[in-house]
């Protein structure tokens, strides 16, 4: 199991350790948290669904918190571009946030496209053991440019957004994520094999 307290670069920066901790917290709510995170390209799905299973979950009594990329750059990242950096910058962040509400017992849901391997990767190591669990929407690239919900894909073959994922900036999918979920199934269908999977972890105690 990974060391989920990392040291501050300030030597005056002390971590303190709190009474209540993360079993508490989790006994408290009958569930184990953990972090579903969604990956795939701009208009795959990540959002709906996890949207979806966010209330399947809730619907159940469960605690249930879902981070997703566009809101997280309305405050948190609003300062961050789209470079290389940028990106990276912006997962780091939200891996903490992740941390600290699976350290409240929370399941979180994150909604990300989070392009790069090693990103994923670093929010991964930064959990316990078990508590990340990849959620890969592969859904191709011409259903999502097809799809185009927001206009991103027809700005960005104008020209008019550099270093867009899947067009001018790579996407590096995962080699064995925990879940796979492919672009023609149904969300109902989606939310089913993450349910079913969240059981068979123990992730749901209710």
């Amino acid at each position: 199991m990974t060391d989920t307290v990392s040291a501050s670069t300030d030597p005056n920066v002390i971590w303190h350790q709190h009474h209540v901790d993360q079993a508490q917290r989790s006994e408290q709510k009958q569930q184990q948290p953990v972090v579903l995170w969604f990956t795939g390209l701009s208009g795959s799905g990540k959002s709906t669904i996890a949207g979806a299973l966010e209330a399947a979950l809730v619907a159940e009594g469960h605690h249930t918190y879902l981070l997703d990329g566009d809101n997280i750059r309305h405050g948190l990242c609003r300062d961050l571009g789209f470079s290389d950096q940028d990106r990276a910058e912006n997962i780091r962040r939200i891996g903490e946030v992740a941390k600290l509400m699976t350290d409240a017992g929370l399941i979180v849901l994150s909604a990300f496209i989070s392009p790069f391997r090693a990103e994923r990767e670093m929010v991964r190591e930064r959990l316990p053991e078990g508590q990340f669990i990849e959620v890969f929407v592969d859904t191709p690239l011409a259903v999502c440019e097809q799809r185009d919900p927001k206009g991103l894909y027809k700005k960005a073959r104008a020209g008019e957004i550099p270093a867009f994922t899947g067009i001018s900036s790579d996407y590096e999918p995962p080699h064995a994520p925990a879940i796979h979920l492919t672009g023609d199934q149904r969300v109902a269908e989606h939310v089913a094999v993450c349910l079913d999977v969240l059981r068979d972890r123990g992730v749901l105690r209710t």
